[in-house]
């Protein structure tokens, strides 16, 4: 076994090896094995990259390939092979043959780099050859975008086997279909246009800013269709399986049975995979799917779509934490195809695609949008309603008169910013937070029991506030259960239904109804709904972060868009400050242009997008040292380090959070554009000889993190 590159920060055993085969200048040897199993005639060389994500092992190694294994050793294909301490030392007169671990053959060769014995490849998992020089390519694309190792994109990008699905064949590959008509894509003024690029083969990029309602997946299967017409394949990434369904079945309805697959977590790992194969082997050229789908091996790709960017399911949890946006983005770069990025809002990433030149905007004129979208309001929260039972559910006089109105025709959609109960309380007369005096935590009162500590579990039946005294509480932000029931209460005759993360429903009748959700859960109405509430707008854009009134905007719009066009006397009450520009952005329904005003004011402030930047997080010692140690470009600007809040141990835990209990800083380090590849390369290096060495603390690093604050 050997590596490709000399690196001083390869494990110590094969570091040696290397220097002593230097300095006594041994000429180049002929493969051969540790035992003398006799070789491959032709190519008996195998270029392996082994399944371990370690940096510092981020390269490919040689391994002889025995005569018994020529036929089945093809590249591309899973194999087994011999790695790690003691793979080539001899020790006591004896050779250590390390542990099997898993790989794939990336390559055969004549000759190796490597001047030693080679240890023999151990076995061939499976004959079917699943890596492909395109997506090898793709792999080391992202993990040098992303200061990651190829071993861990692949574990991303190529789904585990299952043998079961490998002996099934494939169906044969339909002929392309024709051309589809340009249907609701002539409510766009250059859509038309964009639909025959596509079909003629070309290679148009652009943002599409969709309108409200429920045909934008229909649009997807026709640019789809028009892809498949032109003889090459196509690639959807949605957020989620009920976008996902909702595509999968537009695409049946434009293209018929057999020519998509559906590339989903809820399909199980033999179905998944056995569909990723017939897209593999070619037998399929369209595929929808959610986050891993980005990977998707489709040949010859001609149109890369990606639904809903701004989407927090498109980011990846796992190592090295690629976005959906950037992945299909390369590949539109590299394999110069189509590029389609679509959402009812915008994103201000999507902005600067535009802004650069990179991409055309596809969107309506206003007439278009004045007929699609709901009429918007807003009220803050100040002024509640004369009847009771309307001022216990916390509703505005205007709030009160659109529910009211909107039951008459239908469903209506209620919008709160969070699940549960009562998350979180204040001071009913100086709205000062509720907190607990022993640990400063925040208080709580779930299902309406006594008060307790969020943090320590502490009660605090003797609460009272610290700056005026009063002990009368009110929610701060109350969750969607509280909110149905106290809707229930003040239209005791309509039914009340919940969707959120415990339970997600996928559509509601077009009946009378009250539909209370929280954001991204919302259901589809059938015929649209008649009305929609959007509760406690101040608590999405209070939050401490760079994003928070885009993302308050993406989750208005995404709500409002299922409800009726004004025309049809759709209507939508926001409850938020009028005055804020995320507020008067809707109001408008013009999220490009919000997300035109953010993109410049970022450019002035050298945020990102504009600007490249990575998070450094870990033990504030560590990550001083790691600051210190690592060869920063130049122009490198470093922000913080900060403390992260402490975990408690049982909370809730999101990736990237430090483990419960501890005390970890943040630094943030900000490059210029041109500087985001020099950034990557110097961190990932940076890691990977702090890992050679090892015993340190851990240090992690996220390139693009969404969170900035």
């Amino acid at each position: 076994m050997s590596s490709e590159n000399e690196k001083s920060d390869e494990p110590e055993q094969l570091a040696l090896i290397r220097e002593t085969v230097r300095k006594a200048k041994v000429p180049r040897a002929k493969p051969r094995t540790w035992r003398g199993a006799a070789l491959a005639r032709e190519l008996p060389v195998a270029r392996v990259v082994v399944n371990k994500g370690a940096l510092h092992l981020d390269q490919f190694f040689d391994y002889a390939v025995p005569e018994e294994l020529d036929e089945a050793a093809r590249p591309g294909v899973r194999v087994r092979v011999r790695f790690g301490a003691g793979a080539h030392q001899v020790r006591g007169g004896r050779r250590e043959g390390g542990r099997l671990i898993d790989g794939f053959l990336v390559e055969r060769r004549a000759e190796s780099d490597y001047s030693g014995p080679l240890a023999a490849l151990a076995d061939v998992v499976s004959p079917e050859p699943v890596l492909g020089p395109e997506l090898l390519g793709l792999a080391r694309a992202v993990a040098d975008r992303y200061a990651g190792s190829l071993a861990d994109v692949l574990q991303l990008a190529v789904p585990p086997r299952n043998a079961s699905a490998e002996r099934r064949p494939s169906p044969a590959p339909l002929p392309p279909p024709r051309a589809p008509e340009p249907g609701s894509w002539t409510r766009y003024e250059r859509g038309p246009a964009f639909l025959d690029s596509l079909a003629r083969g070309g290679a148009p990029r652009a943002v599409w800013n969709a309108l409200p309602g429920p045909y934008w997946a229909q649009e997807i299967a026709r640019a789809v269709a028009a892809t498949l017409a032109s003889g090459r394949g196509a690639l959807v990434v949605v957020p989620d399986g009920r976008a996902a369904g909702r595509v999968d079945a537009a695409l049946t309805e434009v293209l018929g049975e057999g020519r998509h697959a559906v590339l989903t977590a809820e399909a199980g790992p033999e179905k998944r995979y056995a569909q990723w194969l017939a897209v593999r082997r070619g037998a399929v050229r369209a595929v929808v799917g959610t986050r891993a789908a980005m990977f998707a091996p489709v040949r010859d790709l001609g149109l890369a779509v990606i639904w809903d960017d701004g989407d927090g399911s498109h980011s990846e949890p796992h190592a090295p934490q690629p976005h959906a946006r950037e992945v299909l983005l390369l590949r539109a770069a590299h394999d110069r195809c189509a590029f389609l990025l679509g959402s009812t809002s915008c994103t201000v990433e999507a902005a600067q695609l535009v802004e650069s030149g990179w991409a055309q905007a596809l969107g309506a004129g206003r007439e278009q949008v004045r007929k699609a979208a709901p009429l918007i309001r807003t009220v803050g929260d100040g002024e509640l309603a004369r009847d009771e039972a309307a001022r216990a559910a916390r509703l505005p006089s205007l709030a009160w008169q659109t529910v009211r109105e909107g039951l008459k025709t239908g469903p209506v959609l209620v919008q709160v910013p969070r699940r549960g109960y009562v998350p979180r309380l204040a001071c009913e007369r100086c709205r000062t937070p509720a907190r607990c005096r022993h640990c400063a935590g925040p208080l709580e009162a779930p299902e309406q029991q006594e008060l307790r500590c969020g943090w320590c579990g502490r009660g605090a039946p003797d609460w009272h506030c610290a700056e005026c005294g009063s002990t009368r509480l009110r929610a701060q932000v109350v969750g969607a259960r509280r909110t149905a029931e106290e809707l229930g209460r003040a239209f005791p005759a309509v039914p009340v239904r919940t969707s959120g993360r415990d339970h997600v429903l996928d559509s509601v009748p077009g009946r009378p109804a009250l539909v209370v959700s929280t954001p991204g859960a919302e259901p589809v109405a059938e015929g649209g709904y008649a009305a929609a509430l959007l509760l406690d707008g101040w608590a999405m854009l209070g939050r401490p972060d760079l994003r928070a009134g885009e993302e308050a905007l993406r989750r208005w719009i995404d709500a409002a868009s299922l409800v009726r066009g004004q025309a049809e006397g759709g209507a939508v009450v926001v409850v938020a400050e009028p005055t804020l520009r995320p507020v008067q952005a809707l109001v408008r329904w013009d999220p490009v242009g919000h997300a035109q005003r953010e993109l410049a004011e970022r450019a002035e402030l050298g945020f990102p997008p504009v600007s490249r930047m990575a998070a450094v997080t870990g033990p504030p010692e560590a990550v001083e040292g790691f600051l210190t140690a690592a060869g920063l470009p130049a122009d490198a600007e470093v922000l913080g380090p900060v403390p992260l809040p402490v975990v408690r141990p049982g909370g809730p835990r999101r990736p990237g959070d430090p483990p419960p209990g501890e005390q970890w800083d943040r630094a943030l380090v900000r490059v210029p554009p041109g500087s985001g590849a020099a950034l990557a390369s110097s961190l990932k290096q940076a890691r990977a000889a702090r890992m050679a060495r090892g015993g340190g603390e851990p240090v992690r690093i996220r390139v693009d993190p969404p969170d900035i604050g």
